[in-house]
Parts: C-alpha cells; structure tokens; sequence
C-alpha cells in the first residue's frame, strides 16, 4: 500500500453530531449521500454480503447506481454467500461488484505454511486472505463503507459516523452504527430485500467457513465465529498493523 498518498482533507468525525437520527435509516441515507457527493469515485464499500450489508447496497443504490462494491473473497465462504451475492447483481445490475482473490490460492498457502492456518493461527489467516487484499483494493481510494454498528460489540461501541482509519489510511464512513439487530431485519422484511439463507438457521455473523458457527438462539452476536478462540475482530477494524 501506498503510504503517504492518502490525505483526511474532508475528515471531520463531528460533521453529523446535530443529524436527527429518528428517521427510518436513523441518519444513515444522509450519512451514505455525503459520503458519496464528497468521496465520488474514490470511495469504495467493502461488503461481506451480511445482513447490514444488505440495506447499505440498497441504500447506496439509491444515491450512486454504479458505486463500486468489493467483496473479499477467500474462497472459504459459504455456498450461500456465493449465491446471494449473484441475487444482488441480478437485483441491482448497475452496480460495480468486484470478487477480490488474496495473491495465494489455498494450496499454495497449504504448501508455505500448513493446511489449516485458519485454526492453527487465524491472525494470520485473516491477514493473508482478507486484511492484504483490502489493503490493495484501499490503495487508490480516499475512504470506504463500513456495516459495523455500534450494538455489535464492545470494540464497537464508540465508532462514529466518519472515522479516521490509521490502520488503512483512509476514512471510514459507517452508516448504521445507531442501527440494532431488529432495525436491521425490519428494513430487510418492509423492504423484501435478499439476504443469506444461513440466517435462518441461527448464524448471526457469518464468515468464512472454518471460523463461522450457527449459535443456540437467534441474535444479534459475534458468538459463532472462532469458537474456543479469543479471537473476535478478522483486523479489518482494529488499529494494529
């Protein structure tokens, strides 16, 4: 990644302290419309296809057709992550959905380091196959979309709108983090948006498969991805390199 090359020229974290938060987005459709009149083509939605996922494509739809959409693909995810995501672009055919690949197949992180580095040190895992590719997609772009909400966890729980992003050198623009677990499914239900299938059978969160579980209950929680591990955070949201 290119250092030094991303400026926070249009940063301000209190830009939407006053925005009135009791719409139906709860301020996140004028939170995605400034985003992208300020940012134009230089800001880019890394999606996971998960149920946040889901009313961000459809609101930014909504403000910029061909907004560009990049999911990091780590050919370990679900089949049914693979199909919705061929619902959305049947659903939303302008948009500019990219499939970002890590520069190592699995075989050939098998053969450098061992076959099953998701458990035997997810870090860097993640680091391969997600973290290195969103590094690369982020290297030409000023800022990026975010679903994280604040609900969603302690590590969570104070981010803002706008965020500087030391860790990718950009600016992070998180639309939903007023947003609970069942906003987030009211909208998906009034609106008869697609969403993954694996939903249904108690998989709050979902990843890739080796660090994803379905949970006892339905919820909003990060409790089914990497079970009897301390790990929480893939890195894409944390500070450390």
């Amino acid at each position: 990644m290119s250092q030094g090359k991303i400026t926070y020229e249009h940063f301000n974290a209190e830009v939407f302290d006053s925005l009135d938060i009791s719409d139906e987005t709860k301020g996140a459709r004028e939170v995605i419309a400034w985003a992208y009149e300020t940012y134009g083509d230089s800001i880019i939605y890394s999606c996971s296809f998960g149920a946040e996922g889901m009313i961000l494509i459809d609101l930014i739809y909504s403000v910029k057709k061909d907004a560009e959409i990049v999911f990091l693909d780590t050919d370990l995810h679900f089949q049914e992550t693979y199909d919705l995501i061929d619902r959305v672009k049947a659903r939303y055919p302008e948009l500019n959905i990219k499939l970002k690949k890590p520069d190592l197949t699995l075989e050939e992180q098998s053969e450098q380091y061992n076959p099953a580095l998701w458990k035997n040190d997810p870090n860097q895992c993640c680091y391969i196959r997600k973290i290195k590719p969103l590094e690369e997609v982020l290297s030409g772009a000023t800022a990026w979309v975010s679903g994280l909400r604040r609900e969603q966890s302690p590590s969570r729980q104070n981010t803002n709108f706008i965020n500087k992003d030391e860790r990718f050198q950009s600016v992070k623009v998180c639309p939903l983090i007023h947003w609970t677990w069942d906003d987030v499914w009211d909208y998906i239900k009034k609106h008869d948006l697609h969403y993954n299938e694996l939903h249904d059978f108690n998989y709050p969160s979902i990843g890739c498969i080796p660090c994803t579980a379905a949970v006892s209950s339905s919820g909003d929680s990060r409790e089914g991805r990497w079970n009897n591990s301390s790990k929480t955070e893939c890195g894409l949201h944390t500070t450390r390199p």
